[in-house]
């Protein structure tokens, strides 16, 4: 009977994975699909997670000896019977090859990703040619469909170092564009828009806070931006409105993807409906309580995901599982958690709590994907907590830019939660600013006053404990910001990182 149960089992997952190659054909394809989403199709893919599972009990020797650990029994299309894999209790607990497929790992074509460390240490993930082919035909696809045209021009300004996404991307973009791979390079990009002049459709990849400084280092320069239409795709961390506000000042269309190295790039992405909705419920406080509920007030990102593809639930903690499904991954994630806290919801439900919405309509016949949406809050841990409210670095973000003439001035920020000689803590806002621009001190406390306002306001707002504690104690407002030259203070140790430290440790 498990002789003819795993036979059945391959047969029907090879079956599905050659199936879904059908919709990756071509991008016009994979937008026919994406289009056509039916709810029966969330079942099915269920279904499929479930067999993807079950197969890799069976022929993942670490997976096995994980089930077995966890006392593990089979059970007919019961997928939540499989308890759910993370970083320290599965890729930290076995070698690489004990995660591949019969445990042997595929050499020729395959390449190794490292993760940004965010998580306090780096990770090695190892991905085949066919998985990397499948992913570069997703995020063509989504490319074609969010940014049309026939002359697109993408620079890819994301890093070519060991963290692959930028190497990824430049070969999906290569389907679809004429691509120059700049990484990040401020200068060279400048350069090569001048070059190449306005008469295409340009793309830039890149992280969102390297687009800031894109955009503010063309402006210092006097870039003519009138006769030029730039789009940016960008991905790696979370977006707030705010910057997107700043962002589309110049960009006609400023879009961000969700992946992560654990798992897989192009997991899902921001389409005109989810801008929309995410703009929405910045102020319609009726329609944020019916979609994320009465005592949610942070702003999440929301995107549209293929669970063909990318299969998530949550857990009751509200946090996200994904199984990947397709036999193509060389080390098959099955039921794992990031670490990412968010909320599911089809497209069908969104409508029917929307109701007839004439701007909702306009938004939906941009993109016209019927996917269904996760709503991301980011990583459930990064948090400071301060008189009774959890202050979010996104929060943050949108108080520093959200109509901030000197917004121009900064180039990062992060926090720290500071312990004083009078036991008492204060959260601390650092901020970093860019390398050519340099203040008086009397300058720098007119930043400082400004973006302490701005995020207090914010707080104030959309938190409703910070709200209450203000109103309580108005020295709850009295939330420090420090400004720092370029690369100094907290920013010495991370100077020349490409990606963004929004947590820093405390200091007494």
């Amino acid at each position: 009977m498990t002789f003819v149960r795993q036979w059945v089992l391959r047969i029907s997952s090879f079956g599905l994975t050659w199936l879904y190659a059908i919709y990756r054909v071509h991008p016009a394809v994979w937008r026919l699909m994406a289009r056509n989403y039916r709810p029966w199709m969330a079942r099915f893919a269920r279904l499929h997670a479930w067999m993807t599972c079950q197969f890799a009990a069976i022929d993942v020797p670490a997976y096995g000896d994980f089930l077995r650990r966890n006392d593990w029994r089979f059970r007919w299309f019961d997928l939540t019977s499989y308890p759910p894999t993370a970083k320290l209790t599965y890729v930290k607990a076995y070698p690489e090859e004990q995660r591949c497929w019969h445990g042997r790992i595929e050499i020729a074509g395959s390449v190794v990703d490292e993760s940004s460390g965010s998580s306090g240490q780096p990770y090695n993930w190892i991905r085949s040619k066919k998985e990397l082919g499948t992913v570069h035909k997703n995020l063509a696809g989504y490319t074609t469909l969010v940014f049309p045209s026939k002359r697109r021009f993408v620079i890819n300004a994301y890093s070519m170092g060991a963290w692959a996404t930028g190497t990824n991307t430049g070969i999906a973009m290569a389907r679809v564009a004429m691509v120059k791979n700049t990484g990040p390079d401020l200068d060279k990009i400048i350069d090569t828009l001048r070059h190449f002049g306005p008469g295409f459709d340009y793309v830039i990849t890149a992280y969102p806070p390297f687009l800031k400084h894109l955009l503010d280092k063309m402006d210092a320069v006097g870039f003519d931006w009138a006769p030029y239409k730039l789009s940016a795709l960008v991905g790696g961390e979370g977006m707030t409105e705010a910057l997107r506000d700043y962002l589309e000042q110049r960009f006609t269309k400023v879009r961000s993807g969700y992946g992560a190295s654990d798992l897989t790039i192009g997991m899902g992405g921001e389409t005109d409906l989810t801008v929309w909705l995410r703009r929405r419920l910045r102020t319609d406080q009726r329609l944020r309580e019916a979609l994320l509920g009465a005592d949610e007030h942070r702003l999440p990102m929301i995107f549209q995901y293929n669970p063909l593809e990318t299969y998530l639930e949550t857990t009751e903690d509200g946090e996200i599982l994904c199984t990947i499904n397709t036999t193509a991954v060389l080390n098959p994630k099955v039921r794992y958690n990031i670490g990412d806290e968010g909320k599911l919801m089809s497209y069908a439900e969104l409508t029917s709590i929307v109701g007839k919405d004439a701007e909702m309509q306009r938004a939906f016949e941009g993109d016209r994907m019927k996917l269904p949406l996760l709503f991301l809050f980011g990583r459930k841990d990064s948090t400071i907590s301060y008189m009774g409210a959890n202050i979010y670095p996104q929060d943050v973000e949108n108080g520093l830019y959200q109509d901030n003439p000197l917004a121009h001035q900064i180039q990062s920020f992060c926090l720290t939660l500071e312990e004083h000689t009078d036991l008492e803590s204060r959260p601390v806002i650092h901020i970093q600013l860019r390398e050519e621009v340099h203040l008086t001190q009397q300058q720098q406390e007119e930043l400082a006053d400004v973006c302490r306002r701005g995020v207090v306001r914010y707080l104030a707002e959309v938190s409703r404990d910070f709200a209450e504690s203000l109103a309580e104690d108005p020295s709850a407002a009295d939330l420090r910001v420090r400004v720092h030259e370029h690369g100094a203070g907290p920013f010495a140790a991370s100077n020349g990182k490409i990606k963004n430290v929004y947590l820093a440790r405390s200091a007494a």
